[in-house]
C-alpha cells in the first residue's frame, strides 16, 4: 500500500516543449503517513496535488497501491483519493447538506440511487466535525468564506477515502476553526479504518500548507519544494536541522517566525 511517484513532470502548457512546472519529481508516500508539502508560491505544490488527484496529465509513473494512476477509472480513483483544492468562488446553489452529500456519490448504487442510512450518518458526522451541523439547511450563497471552506472540507471527509489531498485547508478559517481542524486532522491521520471495499487501511494525508508551524505540528514527513523540484524530504527534525527552509523561502525562516511572535499579556 502507498503511493509511489517516479520521475514525474507536469505543467499547464498546451504546446509541445513548453516548460513543465514539475520537473522529474520522485518520492514515496507510505500508508498511514501525514505528508506536508512546503515551499514558496509558484514552487509547484498545488500542481503536484492536481497530478495526484488525476486532474493534470503527467509524464513519468505514479503507482497508487501498485496500480498506475492514469489507468484508474474516475470512480475507482475517487474511491481511493479525495481532493480539496484551494477555495473557489464557483459553486452551485445547494444547501450545506446537499453539498456534503456529493462526497458520497461514488458510493451510490445506480445513477439515481437514494442516500443510504450509512451515507446520511457519514454526512452528519462530517458536518459535526467541521462545526456545520446547525447550518445543514443553509444555502451556499448565504455563507461566509470560512463557512464555505468548512463545507468543502466536510465534503472531502464524507468521500471516505484512505488518501486525502488538502490544498491550503485553513484558508479563510478563523483561529477557532483552524485549531479545531488541526485537532481533527491529527486524530484522523494514521488511524485504521475499514473502507467501503472492506479493506482495513491507515488514513493517509497529503497537504499543502503556507503555515509552517501547522505543517511542523501534524507532519510525519515534510517535502520541501522550489522551482518545481524537491529540495529535500525528511522528518521534521531532519528538515529543521538543515538549511533547506531558508533556501526554499529565501529568508532566515527561524528569525522570521520569531519576529511574528507578539508578547501576550493575559
Amino acid at each position: 500500500m502507498g503511493i509511489s511517484i517516479q520521475e514525474i513532470s507536469a505543467g499547464y502548457g498546451k504546446t509541445p516543449g513548453q516548460e513543465d512546472v514539475l520537473k522529474k519529481i520522485s518520492f514515496r508516500i507510505e500508508d498511514g503517513q501525514t505528508i506536508c508539502i512546503l515551499g514558496e508560491n509558484g514552487s509547484g505544490k498545488s500542481t503536484l496535488l492536481k497530478v495526484l488527484a488525476g486532474i493534470l496529465n503527467y509524464k513519468g509513473k505514479i503507482l497508487v497501491d501498485d496500480t498506475e494512476l492514469n489507468t484508474l477509472k474516475r470512480q475507482e480513483l475517487s474511491a481511493r483519493i479525495a481532493y480539496m483544492s484551494q477555495f473557489s468562488g464557483v459553486y452551485f446553489s445547494y444547501t450545506v447538506w446537499e453539498t456534503v452529500m456529493l462526497g458520497r456519490y461514488l458510493h451510490r448504487k445506480g445513477f439515481l440511487g437514494s442516500p443510504t442510512q450509512e451515507d446520511n450518518a457519514c454526512v452528519e458526522e462530517s458536518l459535526k466535525m467541521t462545526g456545520l451541523l446547525e447550518l445543514r439547511n443553509a444555502r451556499l450563497e448565504e455563507l461566509s468564506g470560512g463557512q464555505l471552506q468548512r463545507v468543502f472540507l466536510a465534503r472531502t471527509f464524507a468521500q471516505s477515502t484512505p488518501y486525502i489531498l488538502l490544498d491550503e485547508p485553513t484558508n479563510h478559517l478563523d483561529l477557532k476553526y483552524q485549531a479545531q481542524l488541526t485537532e481533527y486532522l491529527e486524530g484522523w491521520a494514521g488511524k485504521e479504518k475499514q473502507y467501503p471495499d472492506g479493506k482495513v487501511r491507515r488514513n493517509t494525508l497529503i497537504g499543502v500548507f503556507h503555515d509552517i508551524n501547522l505543517a511542523l505540528r501534524i507532519a510525519d514527513r515534510l517535502i520541501v519544494m522550489k522551482d518545481g523540484k524537491i529540495l529535500a524530504g525528511g522528518s521534521r527534525e531532519e528538515i529543521l536541522r538543515s538549511e533547506v527552509l531558508n533556501t526554499a523561502y529565501g529568508i532566515n525562516v527561524a528569525d522570521h517566525m520569531r519576529k511574528q511572535l507578539v508578547p501576550w499579556e493575559g
